[in-house]
């Protein structure tokens, strides 16, 4: 199938008793079973079937099911959030004394998790970019993984996903890849080596901002070893397996990092229209950013697809020109960044993306508000800068909105 339709019917699709063309929501805490001997099988992973809903619930399984098919995986976990994804997804493989290496440019909510990373005995190494001269710098033996997002929050950085692959391969480290971005409409990341990818479903998958969720795919094809990775000792029998088995049997598991089934759901509902939001979300991004950059008062606007972006040429090649939903504006001043906001009609003013309306945030006060200087910096954040996720509106009222809002900064805060 085509990715239209596989968003439509790939893997569990449905009900088969009613008929249902969705998947119901199985709100229920637990099931019961015909007899002991029965869910003592399915609990001890001898038989298949649902216990508990925060082993697995058949609501999620669809979820999963669906996207391990799009991302071409061999297996999917749903969880709570997207943070929740990265954390169970690094837990997994990493024990006290062992090192992750990162690029700068992701997430604030990431580099917070970072440092309580740090209270287990875990430390974080970071390179600017994956390249083989970086990556020599900062590997030990103690290394375990590198993680990267395809396209930096908010930096807007693209990555080599197929070159960076290449490099981590050769110093034998699984590549996780944070997808959340991209999704896996602009790419998937597998088919470009990545090993494990993460979505934090609450943006464009969900894309109507009413639902929290991540999900984790495995591709199935990092070889796992024990004496590298102590923790999936036990695992490594279950072959390409491995890292999954821990995860739902261990990991996920006593976390208790489930997502409930409605969210499930609706997650799932809102998959089904990736395509088409995607295909808007990215003409509209890329008309307004056009824009902008012709407009006075605005001392950058940043966008992949753009000629004047350093990513134009990866942009092309990789997303076939498509520079995702988002750009940022850089105004000058912290001052004129705020009031452009609160002047902007049509803009909601989030912490999310990926949303069908359109959503402004100021990262420095807010999502990066915990990351010292240096560090939103190399994120790509400052006190001047705004993150745009550009919603389907219609684009000529996005475009007299800001120009709006930036007419008004520039007449009350002038340079």
């Amino acid at each position: 199938m085509n990715f239209d339709t596989q968003i439509l019917h790939a893997g569990i699709s449905g009900d088969i008793q009613t008929g249902a063309t969705l998947t119901p929501i199985y709100q229920s805490s637990a099931f019961g079973r015909n007899s002991a001997e029965e869910i003592e099988r399915i609990f001890n992973n001898k038989a298949s079937g649902f216990a508990y809903t925060r082993i697995s619930n058949p609501t999620v399984a669809a979820f999963e099911s669906r996207i391990t098919e799009i991302e071409k995986g061999l297996a999917s976990v749903a969880t709570s959030s997207g943070m929740s994804a990265i954390s169970m997804t690094l837990l997994n493989i990493l024990s006290s004394g062992d090192e992750l290496i990162s690029t700068t440019s992701v997430f604030g909510g990431t580099l917070d998790l970072y440092n309580d990373l740090k209270n287990l005995g875990i430390k974080v190494r970071f390179v600017e970019e994956i390249t083989e001269e970086e990556l020599s710098k900062v590997i030990s033996s103690k290394t375990k993984a590198v993680f990267a997002e395809t396209i930096g929050n908010p930096k807007l950085n693209v990555i080599n996903i197929k070159e960076s692959a290449r490099i981590i391969h050769k110093f034998n480290l699984p590549f996780i890849l944070d997808n959340t971005i991209a999704t896996p409409y602009l790419i998937k990341g597998i088919e470009f080596g990545a090993d494990i990818i993460i979505n934090s479903t609450s943006k464009y998958i969900n894309g109507s901002s009413n639902s929290i969720g991540g999900i984790i795919t495995d591709s199935g094809n990092y070889k796992w070893s024990a004496e590298k990775y102590s923790c999936l000792n036990e695992y490594i029998k279950f072959g390409k397996f491995a890292f999954v088995a821990r995860l739902r049997n261990d990991t996920y598991r006593n976390f208790g990092s489930c997502i409930s089934p409605a969210n499930a759901f609706l997650n799932l509902l809102g998959l089904e229209t990736l395509s088409l939001r995607m295909q808007r979300h990215c003409k509209n991004a890329h008309t307004l950013a056009s824009f902008l950059e012709k407009q006075e008062g605005i001392r950058s606007v940043n966008y992949p697809s753009l000629k004047s972006s350093d990513y134009f040429e990866i942009t092309n090649n990789q997303f076939g020109g498509k520079g995702s939903g988002i750009f940022t504006i850089r105004l000058y001043t912290k001052e004129r960044a705020f009031e452009f906001i609160n002047r902007l009609k049509y803009a909601i003013i989030i912490t999310n993306i990926g949303d069908t309306k359109t959503l402004v945030v100021h990262p420095a006060s807010t999502i990066y508000a915990h990351s010292d200087k240096e560090t939103q910096e190399k994120a790509g954040v400052y006190e001047d800068l705004i993150r745009v996720s550009v919603g389907i509106e219609d684009i000529e009222d996005l475009k007299e909105d800001f120009l709006n809002a930036l007419n008004y900064i520039n007449k009350e805060y002038p340079l």
